[in-house]
């Protein structure tokens, strides 16, 4: 969809679209493999990244992720990446807590920023800074979480993965695998996407499926949950994580316990595909959250600059949900071991089915 153009920006100023950019997902399948898609602990960081010269136009992505977790590491490393090819200045900062990732979008909007990502895991956290950024005039895009918020708060595009549908996905494929009775770990209370994707695999899967609230922030708690509910049901045959480290957790829970069960996860990286391949894990859900950071970004450049909006501003991107399994391991693993300019080209076709 082509927009009257807005005013260029100054130094101071359908159906879902399937799969976003389908043959992209070569070239950024495991450059967005993930530890996890929520928050690893509380702490802001403010990063300023991008080649924008003087002048250049200013982007402000602020996420809900942890400060060091892999996964958001890789949804800024996409964000840098279309900072770079763009000119733009970007500021990347994030906050677990909601209370202050709404006031790291006030400030972007105190900076006089062009455009502003955001992340919308509380949604309900996120209404007033983001109202406040339209306000000002400065266009706001949505990533990785709140696909059922975005259009209500008024977002121009949102780029992620349906929950629901890959939490759907993941409850038919249990089916196929014959599980039984599988429990799904959620480590952020609270966490729209999470809570989104555990709704999902019980709504398909047509075994028992049992919802697990444990404190991510704290390795050893979760271990000692996990495995004492293992032990105190020998009937729990699926585990199913919401992040890698959680999923190469679980591994190590369910042998302590002595359990039967096997382990399978939303999101993934490089140390999560091995799991894969070696059979440990039975198959991961694969969002693509390099993919998430480097479309958001590139679209509020595209928007300034050309008046474009992804989905016709009615539609979110879905970067995916693509499954990891031992059949294709292989040939995502060698994305997982590339950087960024050794990957495929973005003409290559789809590596997963």
């Amino acid at each position: 969809m082509i927009t009257t153009p807005p005013p260029q920006a100054s130094s101071g100023s359908a159906a879902s679209v399937r799969l976003a950019v389908a043959s992209a997902a070569a070239l950024l399948l495991l450059a967005g493999c993930s530890a996890s898609g929520s928050a690893a602990g509380s702490g802001a960081a403010d990063t300023r990244l991008g080649s924008g010269a003087k002048g250049a136009m200013k982007v402000a992505l602020v996420t809900h992720g942890g400060e060091g977790d892999a996964f958001w590491e890789l949804v800024r490393k996409g964000a840098e990446a279309a900072a770079a090819k763009d000119g733009v200045e970007l500021t990347y900062a994030s906050d677990s807590d909601p209370a202050r990732q709404a006031q790291l979008v006030r400030d972007a909007i105190g900076e006089r920023v062009d455009g502003i990502a955001v992340t919308l895991a509380k949604p309900n956290a996120m209404k007033a800074p983001v109202a406040e950024a339209r306000a000002a005039g400065i266009p706001v895009v949505g990533l990785n979480s709140g696909i059922d918020a975005w259009k209500s708060q008024g977002l121009l595009q949102y780029f992620g993965q349906d929950e629901s549908v890959a939490g759907g996905a993941v409850g038919d494929r249990l089916d196929a695998l014959k599980a039984k009775h599988a429990l799904c770990v959620i480590h952020e209370r609270g966490n729209v996407a999470l809570e989104a994707r555990c709704a999902g695999v019980k709504k398909t899967f047509g075994g028992e499926t049992e919802n697990l609230y444990v404190e991510g922030t704290d390795a050893k708690a979760v271990d000692a949950v996990l495995t004492a509910r293992l032990r105190q049901d020998p009937g729990i045959d699926e585990v199913v994580t919401n992040g890698a480290q959680f999923a190469l957790d679980a591994v190590d829970s369910v042998k302590a316990a002595g359990s039967r069960a096997r382990v399978a996860t939303f999101d993934l990286n490089k140390d999560l595909a091995r799991a894969v391949r070696d059979g440990s894990v039975q198959f991961a859900v694969d969002q693509q959250p390099y993919l998430q950071g480097y479309l958001a970004v590139d679209s509020l450049w595209l928007y300034r600059t050309n008046g474009n909006v992804s989905g016709g501003g009615v539609a979110p991107v879905l970067t995916g949900p693509a499954f990891v399994t031992r059949s294709n391991v292989a040939a995502v693993a060698r994305f997982a071991a590339a950087e960024p300019a050794e990957r495929a080209s973005p003409l290559a076709p789809p590596l997963l089915r």
